[in-house]
C-alpha cells in the first residue's frame, strides 16, 4: 500500500515522525480553512481511486523513497515541507548540495525551494532576448511535470535504471495500480512513456496546491491589514520597491503595484550577477573548484553563448530560511547576499569584502555575461538600510515557518 511519509514543521518547528499523531493531523492540514486534500479534490475527484484526486496520488509519490534505486531518496529529500520545501541535510556539503540515492554522489548546484514554483512560466525567450520561466536553475523543464520526471532517472539524484523499471515497481503497489487506472485511464499501465507521464502529472497536481503557496507571511498579512510592520521592516519594504535607492524590484517584482496580493518576488527572468564559485566547499568535497557551470546554456533550448551564466531569478518566498543562496550555495547568510549586491554599488574598500570569508569577493564564475545594467542601480547601502532590507526579506516567511527564524544565529 502506498504511504505519503511526511516530515513536517509543527506550530514549535519539530519535525514529526512518520505514522505519528501529528503527521496523520497533517494529512489534513487546513489551509484557509480547508484541507490539502479538499482544496485538490475540487477539480478531479473520482471514486474509483484509492487517492481522491490527482493529487492526492502525487502526494503519495512525493514522499516515496520507492522511486528512487535504493529506496532512500524521495522527492521530500531535497525538497522537505518541515524546511519550507527544500533540503534540510546541512550535514551534506553544508547545505550547498544534495546527495544522491547512492549516499555519496553530490550534484554542483543548490536544491531549489519548490514552494512557489507553480507561478514559475513555462520556458520561452521573449522578443527582446530575456529568457524566462521554466523549472530547474536553467529553466531546462518546462513544467512542473518536466521537472519532476528529471530526478528519478538522474544517476547522481534517484538512480533509477530507466522508465520501466520505475514503472514496474510503482505497478507493484496496489494501491498505484488502482489508482493510475482510476485517475489516467484503463490504458495507462500499457505504456511506460504514459504512465512515467501520469506520475509526473500526478507530482505537479501536488505541487499545485496551496500547501505549496499558502501566501500566509507576516508581509501578505500586512497587505490584508492583519499585521503592522516595525518601522525597521517597513523601511525594508520602502526600500524594496523604490525605484530610487535600490534595485530589488528590478528583477523580485511580478505584479505592477507594490501592493498587490500574490505576489511572488521574482519576474522568472535568467540573469548573471557574477556569483562566485563556490570554492570552499567544493575544494572541502574533493570536487573541482575550477569548475565552471554553464547556468542557461545548459539548458538544450539555448545554444547562444551570450546566455552562459545565467541563472533564473528565484522567489524570495521564505528565503530567509531556505539558505544557503544563489545556484551553488556560495553564501549562507541572507545579510550577506545583500552585502554582495551592495557590492555593485559602493566602492567603499569595507564593501568589497565577504563577511563570511574575511576576504574579497571572489571573481564571477562566468565573467562576461553580467547583467550589469540591473546590478549597478540604486544606490549604495548603509547599514541601517542592509538591516533593514533583511529585516522585510524575513516577513515574507510563510507562517507556518516563522519558528525557523528563531533558529537562526
Amino acid at each position: 500500500m502506498a504511504v505519503a511519509v511526511l516530515t513536517v514543521a509543527g506550530t514549535g518547528g519539530a519535525a514529526l515522525a512518520a505514522g505519528s499523531n501529528s503527521q496523520q493531523e497533517f494529512l489534513h492540514h487546513l489551509v484557509d480553512g480547508h484541507s490539502v486534500r479538499e482544496v485538490a479534490s475540487a477539480s478531479d475527484n473520482t471514486g474509483d481511486s484509492p487517492f481522491a484526486d490527482k493529487a492526492e496520488l502525487g502526494e503519495a509519490l512525493f514522499f516515496d523513497t520507492s522511486l528512487s534505486a535504493n529506496r532512500t531518496e524521495s522527492c521530500a529529500s531535497c525538497h522537505d515541507p518541515s524546511t519550507a520545501f527544500r533540503d534540510p541535510r546541512f550535514d551534506v556539503a553544508r547545505g550547498a548540495f544534495s546527495q544522491g540515492d547512492d549516499g555519496k554522489s553530490l550534484g554542483d548546484r543548490n536544491a531549489p525551494m519548490a514552494a512557489y514554483a507553480m507561478y514559475s512560466p513555462a520556458f520561452h525567450v521573449r522578443p527582446d532576448g530575456v529568457a524566462v520561466g521554466g523549472q530547474f536553475w536553467d529553466g531546462r523543464a518546462a513544467d512542473l511535470a518536466e521537472q519532476a520526471g528529471g530526478p528519478p532517472l538522474n544517476p547522481i539524484e534517484m538512480g533509477m535504471a530507466d522508465k520501466p523499471t520505475l514503472i514496474a515497481r510503482l505497478k507493484s503497489d496496489a494501491d498505484y495500480e488502482a489508482g493510475f487506472k482510476a485517475l489516467f485511464g484503463d490504458d495507462v499501465w500499457s505504456d511506460n512513456d504514459a504512465a512515467y507521464l501520469a506520475m509526473t502529472q500526478a507530482i505537479a497536481a501536488f505541487e499545485q496546491t496551496k500547501e505549496f503557496a499558502p501566501f500566509d507571511s507576516k508581509y501578505d498579512r500586512y497587505l490584508r491589514g492583519e499585521y503592522k510592520m516595525t518601522p525597521t521592516e517597513e523601511l525594508g519594504r520602502v526600500l524594496f520597491f523604490s525605484q530610487q535607492f535600490t534595485n530589488c524590484n528590478t528583477c523580485h517584482m511580478l505584479k505592477e503595484s507594490p501592493t498587490a496580493e500574490g505576489e511572488t518576488f521574482t519576474n522568472y527572468e535568467f540573469h548573471n550577477i557574477g556569483v562566485p564559485r563556490n570554492v570552499a566547499t567544493r575544494k572541502e568535497l574533493g570536487k573541482d573548484v575550477s569548475f565552471t557551470d554553464n547556468g542557461l546554456l545548459d539548458n538544450p533550448a539555448i545554444d547562444d553563448e551570450s546566455y552562459k551564466g545565467k541563472y533564473k531569478t528565484p522567489s524570495l518566498r521564505n528565503v530567509a530560511v531556505t539558505g544557503p543562496y544563489m545556484h551553488n550555495g556560495v553564501f549562507s547568510d541572507l545579510e550577506t547576499v545583500i552585502r554582495f549586491y551592495n557590492k555593485y554599488n559602493s566602492k567603499a574598500k569595507a564593501n568589497q569584502i565577504n563577511p563570511e570569508t574575511g576576504n574579497p569577493w571572489g571573481d564571477p564564475e562566468v565573467a562576461d555575461t553580467l547583467s550589469l545594467d540591473k546590478l549597478e542601480q540604486g544606490d549604495a547601502l548603509d547599514e541601517k538600510r542592509i538591516k533593514a532590507l533583511v529585516a522585510f526579506l524575513k516577513t515574507l516567511t510563510d507562517k507556518r515557518y516563522e519558528p525557523l527564524l528563531s533558529e537562526q544565529k
